[in-house]
């Protein structure tokens, strides 16, 4: 017996497989946070350090 080959179906599917792919992509590659102050952050890592060293001695 002839093994028929579904050709555009295989292509449908491929082609909807590559475009799921290429969207979890895009979604990944895309940054979370917006805006980020970094005056604010610095002024977190210069108050951080003193918080965690009287945590630790007490």
């Amino acid at each position: 017996m002839a093994v028929t080959r579904l050709k555009r179906k295989d292509r449908k599917n491929k082609a909807r497989q590559n475009n799921k792919q290429r969207v979890i992509k895009q979604l990944l590659s895309t940054p979370v946070i917006k805006n980020v102050d970094i005056e604010e952050l610095k002024a977190r890592f210069a108050t951080a350090p003193a918080a965690t060293t009287e945590a630790a001695a007490e």
